[in-house]
């Protein structure tokens, strides 16, 4: 049987560790056959040309090839576009790339959320802090929709009651959007929750989903935080863990 080979692939680099002396296996998210795991033979020796190229959140165009769960790196070309990120906003890609490693399934193609990705890269590499907030939760909350985990934002999940546009409503892990109740750190109001969920629905653009995000961005922060560490089944991610470790220094 002849080998499968992939050529000219939008990907990104998710995360990469050691597999010998002077080989790589990558964790990629490509744009048509979404996540993959790829092995780049001799890229750790000085004279690879792919040992430049193969950095996480850098757009990239991959060629591989193989039948085996674990593909062969054929090929690598950097799309350019932004420098690496620093400081706070490495940590925040490197948040989205722990997220998307965590939550999607090797050899599931995501195209939208891979170009919503590509959007959100921009905005961490732009230097412009002020929105980066804004851009994680709006990510996060696209991210729990493209793969099913996100409750309509417009009814109380359990019994599918409306949202009164005044009263205060918590979104929790095992009971999706309810009423806000004494131990709830945060809600929103059921009006800022049926907004988001008119933003989500309309699949509007990117920025659209941004600036609704950006209005209630820190009360959304704690509850979206909550769900996605019970998703991926873990107490705190470990970016997340790091960041405040930093922060506590």
């Amino acid at each position: 049987m002849a080998t499968k080979r992939i050529s000219d692939e939008p990907a990104f680099v998710l995360h990469r560790y050691d597999w010998s002396e002077t080989s790589l296996i990558l964790e990629v998210f490509t744009r048509h056959h979404g996540r993959l795991a790829l092995v780049a033979k001799g890229v750790k020796r000085p004279s690879s040309s792919f040992r430049p190229i193969l950095l996480p959140l850098q757009p990239l165009h991959l060629a591989f090839g193989g039948d085996a769960e674990i593909k062969t790196l054929k090929a690598a070309e950097w799309q350019g576009g932004h420098v690496m990120p620093t400081g706070d906003a490495l940590m925040s890609g490197y948040y989205l790339n722990e997220l998307l490693l965590n939550l999607l399934a090797r050899e599931d193609p995501h195209p939208a959320l891979f170009d919503l990705y590509a959007s959100v890269v921009a905005v961490i590499a732009s230097e412009h802090g002020e929105v980066l907030e804004s851009a994680l939760r709006a990510f996060e909350l696209l991210l729990l929709r493209e793969v099913g985990l996100l409750p309509l934002l417009d009814a109380q999940t359990m019994t599918l009651l409306a949202l009164h546009p005044d009263e205060s409503y918590s979104l929790v892990p095992e009971g999706g959007l309810r009423q806000a109740g004494e131990g709830d750190r945060t809600s929103l109001t059921g009006a800022q929750w049926a907004t988001l969920q008119q933003v989500l629905g309309a699949r509007v653009a990117f920025t659209t989903v941004l600036r609704a995000c950006a209005e209630v961005a820190s009360a959304l922060k704690p509850q979206l935080r909550t769900l996605l560490n019970y998703h991926c089944g873990v107490s705190a991610l470990r970016t997340r863990q790091v960041m405040i470790d930093l922060q506590n220094l």
